[in-house]
This record gives C-alpha cells, structure tokens and sequence, in this order.
C-alpha cells in the first residue's frame, strides 16, 4: 500500500515541495511513497517546479483508509475533508499546533522554523539519505518563499543555515537572487481575476468557534493593486458571504518596504481593529509596518481576540 505525502489546501510552495522531498525521502527508506497536492498550484510553485524539472503531484482530494503524510499543517480545516478517516502515519509542520488527531501513533516533525522545508532537510540529514540537486533547489525555494528571503520575524538561524547547504548541494552560487526571481514572479497579477488573486495564498481558519479566511499576497511594489483594491474588496464580501465567514482579510505584503496593507471585510470590524490596535479604512484598509508574516504577526493577535 502507497504512502500519501500531502500539504494543505490551496497549496503554497513550502506545501508542494516538501511533498516532493518527503515522497523521495520515504522511497530512499524503502517506503513506496506518493506526492499529492489538494488543489491547483500557484504561479511561483508552477514557476520553481518548471525551472528544476519536476512534473506537478497529482491532484488529490480523498484519503479514507490510506495511509497519509501531511506536511505544512496540523489544522483540520487545511487538511483533506477525510483526513479524520485516514491513517495519519506522519506530519512535518511549522505553524501552531492545529487540532488535528490520530488513532494510532505517528511520526511528528513539528519545529518553530520558517519553512517545513528546513525540517524535512533535518529529516534528510537525521536519516542520513543524500538530497539530490534538485530536489535541494526546491527545497530551498520553498524556504526563501516562505522566509521572504529572511526577513520574515519567523526567519530562524536553522532557516539560513538550511538554504546555505541546500544551495551549495544545488550547485547555486546566490540564493538570494533566486529569491527575489521568486517574488518577481509572485507579483505578476496580470490576466488574474480577484478571486483568484485572493485565493492564490488563501487559508481559513477557527478561531474558538469563529471562522475567518487570510489571504496574503506578496510583491515588490504594491502599487500593482492601486486600480484593483475596490473590486478585491468587493469580491472579499462575496467570499465571505460564500464561505459563510465571519472575516475575509487580505494582506498585500510589501518585501521591499518590509510591510503590509491590510484589507478587511468583516461581521464586526471592530474586533480586527483591536487585534492589531488600528483603525481600518473600509475603501484602503490599513498599512502595519514591519508586517510579513501571517502565521506570526496575523493569526496570533486574532486568536486572542477571540478567545476572549
């Protein structure tokens, strides 16, 4: 019986790439292992599997009775609709510890790193399996992505450290400049319609029985979203009434001036403006300076609120 090695919903690059890595990782150990994704890939994930040759994993949405490995998350609401009726076997994660249950033990990697993909480079040197190049570029794509090339609060010294032996097995002399091809990349919004904007990095979330949606997009220079703020607040309130949310925000992250405005549709707007103690215009929303992360500097601060 195959190992299903799977991210979350709506797939980032640290998802899709540690996939890869933990799917080669397990059949280097013997284990006939296979990497998923839930859904369609984003145009920066698209881009790095492209450029170091690998095909997409395959689309899947079901995993009752399989034996699953799930990477980039432990939270019910990002894991497959059926993961509750599938033998979880492992998880690699870096976020918070999410409300995802087991009914047998399992193999858990969950560090306070930037990326999933630094832990399963811990994985690889633990097992003593040797990374293969491009498997090592990927991996460190994923963790310049998700560090926003170490500016992000959750940078940590393992972080750099990883891409620093990831890019020298990769034979890549600068891996910052990758970086930044990366977020090139990320900030093309042409031929993108709101929806998919808003949902190309998109994650929802419960927090104590309130269930809201965060968006966040990355760019070197935000005024690409000047003449479409109106019409992606606009659809913001058609996703949430969709979803039933009590709150669509949308971060459009600035890596360049180390920030981000934030937009916010909202049941009770008020309670966002206390999270991070500000006033939010409806029509612009509002800049937080030195803002990068969401799992850090978002989640944290609403969680609060209301748990209240």
């Amino acid at each position: 019986m195959a190992l299903y090695i799977t991210g979350h919903k709506i797939p980032d690059s640290d998802s899709i790439c540690s996939a890869i890595a933990v799917a080669y990782l397990k059949n280097s150990l013997g284990v006939e292992a296979i990497a998923c994704k839930q859904g369609e890939m984003n145009v920066e994930s698209r881009y790095i599997l492209d450029r170091f040759g690998f095909d997409e994993p395959i689309t899947k949405t079901s995993y009752k009775d399989e034996d699953t490995f799930i990477t980039d998350t432990t939270d019910l609401a990002l894991c497959p609709d059926d993961i509750l009726d599938a033998r979880v076997v492992g998880v690699v994660d870096h976020h918070k510890l999410g409300d995802l249950t087991t009914s047998t033990p399992l193999e858990a990697w969950i560090r306070p790193v930037g990326s999933s993909n630094t832990i399963v480079k811990q994985m690889y040197d633990f097992y003593g399996v040797e990374i293969p190049s491009n498997i090592a570029a990927i991996m460190m794509c994923a963790i310049l992505s998700d560090t926003v090339i170490f500016k992000s609060p959750t940078c940590t010294k393992e972080d750099t450290k990883a891409v620093k032996e990831l890019a020298k097995i990769a034979g890549i002399d600068d891996p910052k400049e990758i970086g930044m091809e990366l977020f090139k990349i990320k900030s093309q919004i042409e031929g993108s319609s709101e929806r998919d904007l808003i949902m190309r990095d998109f994650k929802e979330f419960n927090m104590s029985g309130t269930h809201l949606g965060i968006g966040q997009l990355e760019s070197v220079d935000l005024s690409v979203f000047d003449d479409k703020k109106d019409a992606l607040l606009e659809d913001m309130a058609r996703l949430k009434d969709e979803k039933d949310l009590h709150s669509v925000l949308l971060l459009l992250t600035d890596i360049i001036n180390e920030g981000s405005q934030l937009l916010a549709v909202s049941d009770d707007l008020d309670k966002i403006q206390k999270a991070f103690n500000v006033s939010i215009d409806p029509k612009n929303g509002v800049w937080l300076d030195k803002v990068l992360s969401r799992k850090k500097q978002i989640v944290p601060p609403l969680e609060d609120i209301f748990r209240a």
